[in-house]
């Protein structure tokens, strides 16, 4: 059995790896709830949302203390009381294990 994703660790991947296919892609998402997998299933967006500015500044500082532990990076788009993340493994063009464990540890902020 693998160990759920918030127990795993990202692991670097410089490329030569074909991105994860679309059903493997909707088996980890079932177990990154709020996150949606785009239309060619090549990244995994949310948008969350916040009583003021402060309070998405600080979920923003959150997550990247978890990015930068990880080693992994999430596109940020900050409004006044939103942050939308955008998550996809850039030197694959694609879906990497290693998108779903941080959408997982983020989901646990």
């Amino acid at each position: 059995m693998d160990l759920p994703l918030t127990k795993q660790k990202c692991v670097p991947c410089e490329g030569g790896v074909p991105p994860i296919s679309r059903p493997r892609a909707e088996e980890l998402l079932a177990q990154t709830p709020g996150w949606s997998l785009d239309a060619e299933a090549k990244k995994i967006s949310r948008k969350f949302k916040f009583k003021d500015f402060a309070a998405a500044m600080v979920f923003v500082n959150k997550v990247g203390d978890i990015a930068e532990a990880e080693g992994h990076h999430p596109d940020f788009s900050i409004h006044w009381n939103r942050v939308d993340l955008d998550i996809w493994t850039h030197a694959i063009g694609g879906l990497f294990i290693n998108d779903f464990i941080l959408a997982a540890k983020i989901n646990e902020i």
